[in-house]
């Protein structure tokens, strides 16, 4: 048993109650309906779902590739993102991402504080067409799975109750800024011109470096320090997970189109073309060095195409995604394996494929960004003989890269003070999913 906690518990009872009470209880006066598009906010509903589906997606991924032990633990990680961060969200994180912007850097966070606004507000200025409320919740699934995606830094050694705590700190202070600078049309890297389809920066690059924040912070496992090997739980569990993922990341990167336009179908056709070019290079990069091709090596490989396209794929032609899939997948075997050989011990290589992969978009997307593919894009890619984009965007990298490290490493010491981030030894020996949830896996 341990011991009693009743702050969390509080402290939802007190939102629920703020939900009913005159004042934070925003009833619509009445609902915009000018302009809005029947068939856009069709698709973007769809989109909003797909989003969502990633996330338990990332929980099979996940859950299938550590050791029998923490299936559920780690599992469990992801889930309770949906939960938590979608009620943060409602209260706070919408407003501090794209309410109005204090310096360029974050939302005002009374804006649309416990969504007051939102049922009847304006659409978004970059979202004309579809009901704010929409543009809100397909926000929220990528606020979502942020948090989720640095869980496979740490997994088999992190508290359960510490990880939530770092996750509601995450998102408040890290994520929700990187979504205001990068998508609000006052944030600093908006402004900047930086260019980011779908969140390759904001989702991917900040998850990658909170991972390798996290990594370093929690130290070494037992079972590495001694060199133990324990095979991956479930593969079918990661085929199932990276079909999920697949599956979802077309509302991830064609929902951001914010409409049923060619541009939606464009980026629909980038996102799936870079996929099956990266799951393809992984395995014949494995295979050139020797290697059997797996079945967990192509997708891991087709889920760093995707992270690689996400902030290229409104910008880019098909043919490119297939380079941007296969440079990417390339460059993040060779960094995973490079940390295999190091003393870091990011379990589940997070920052070689959402780091690294989300670096390598950015950078993609300066070299190949084109006005004939978007209108949107002023300044065109190094490869259009332009170099404004292209220099932004190697700006734009240090400085995210720096925040994104910074603050989650800072992030964690502050949870470590609160909760002990890492479990006791004998936890860790017994497993996560016994140890933080009374819970295991019967084995068949």
């Amino acid at each position: 048993m341990q011991k009693p906690n009743y702050v969390p518990l509080i402290l939802l009872g007190a939102f629920a109650i703020l939900g009913v009470l005159p004042g934070f209880n925003s009833v619509p006066t009445q609902i915009v309906t000018e302009g809005i598009n029947s068939g856009d906010t069709a698709w973007m509903l769809v989109a909003t779902a797909l989003v969502l589906l990633m996330t338990p997606g990332l929980a099979y991924f996940y859950g299938g590739m550590v050791n029998n032990k923490n299936v559920i633990s780690t599992m469990l990680q992801s889930f309770i993102a949906m939960g938590v961060i979608s009620i943060l969200w409602v209260v706070v994180g919408f407003s501090l991402a794209f309410g109005s912007s204090i310096g360029g850097i974050v939302g005002n966070p009374m804006d649309h504080f416990m969504f007051k606004g939102v049922l009847d507000g304006k659409p978004w200025s970059l979202a004309a067409s579809i009901p704010l409320v929409v543009f809100a919740f397909f926000q929220l699934k990528f606020a979502v799975i942020t948090p989720a995606l640095v869980t496979g830094s740490m997994a088999e050694r992190v508290n359960f109750r510490s990880y939530v705590l770092f996750m509601i700190l995450f998102s408040l202070f890290v994520y929700a800024p990187l979504a205001h600078m990068t998508w609000h049309p006052e944030g600093i890297l908006f402004k900047m011109g930086v260019l980011d389809f779908a969140g390759g920066t904001v989702v991917h690059m900040s998850a990658g470096w909170a991972a390798l924040a996290g990594a370093l912070y929690l130290k070494r496992r037992k079972s590495h320090l001694e060199a133990s090997y324990f095979p991956p739980a479930n593969i079918p569990f990661v085929l199932l997970g990276t079909g999920l993922l697949w599956f979802g990341w077309f509302g991830f990167n064609a929902g951001s189109a914010v409409g049923a336009t060619p541009l939606a179908a464009s980026a629909f056709a980038t996102t799936n073309t870079a996929a099956a070019a990266a799951g393809l290079a992984w395995v014949l990069f494995d295979a050139a060095k020797g290697k059997k091709v797996s079945a967990l090596g192509f997708c891991i490989g087709a889920v760093v195409g995707l992270v690689a396209i996400t902030p290229a794929a409104g910008f880019v032609t098909v043919p490119t995604s297939i380079f941007i899939g296969t440079v990417a997948s390339i460059i993040s075997n060779y960094v995973a394996h490079l940390r295999s050989k190091s003393t870091l011990d990011d379990t589940l290589d997070v920052f070689p494929c959402h780091g690294v992969g989300g670096m390598v978009g950015l950078v993609m997307t300066g070299i190949f960004a084109s006005k004939g593919v978007n209108s949107a894009v002023v300044d065109e890619g190094l490869a259009f003989g332009q170099t404004t984009l292209f220099t932004n965007h190697m700006i734009a990298l240090v400085g995210v890269s720096i925040f994104a490290f910074a603050m989650s490493y800072l992030i964690l010491k502050i949870t470590d003070l609160i909760l002990p981030l890492r479990v006791s030894e004998e936890d860790e020996k017994s497993g996560l999913d016994v140890s933080q949830h009374d819970e295991f896996l019967i084995e068949a």
